[in-house]
């Protein structure tokens, strides 16, 4: 017999009650894991991506800047969503990945000489 009336379950209602909220945590924490091991793949991707085109464009390697950014981005599980040709040589691409997420992450990258205000040996 309970000293208190009415409250018979009430520990069964708390307990629940928790470990609702654990497993909402645990969601929570596996969503984020994911969403940073996506933007991950997609920074390297991209890197990757425009350190290839940029070896084409500067005539490095064979064959077109943009589409090499397009077969390598895929190899890393991403696809080519821009890749833009500068005058100076440098190739600035965009991927995005497609991951659990109901939102695909992207990655943008730039590859080339460095731009004109960079002065060599200054800091």
């Amino acid at each position: 017999m309970s000293l208190f009336r009415g409250e018979e379950g009430a520990g069964t209602v708390l307990a629940a009650g928790l470990a609702f909220a654990m497993v909402l945590l645990t969601v929570l924490a596996l969503g984020v894991g994911q969403a940073a091991v996506a933007a991950s793949r997609a920074a390297t991707a991209a890197d990757l991506a425009a350190l290839a085109a940029a070896d084409a464009y500067r005539g490095l390697v064979p064959g077109n800047p943009c589409h090499i950014a397009g077969e390598v981005s895929a190899r890393h599980g991403a696809s080519l969503v821009e890749c833009t040709l500068a005058g100076d040589q440098s190739v600035q691409v965009e991927v995005t990945v497609k991951m659990a997420l109901p939102w695909p992450s992207t990655g943008r990258a730039r590859a080339g000489p460095p731009p004109d205000t960079v002065l060599p040996g200054v800091r």
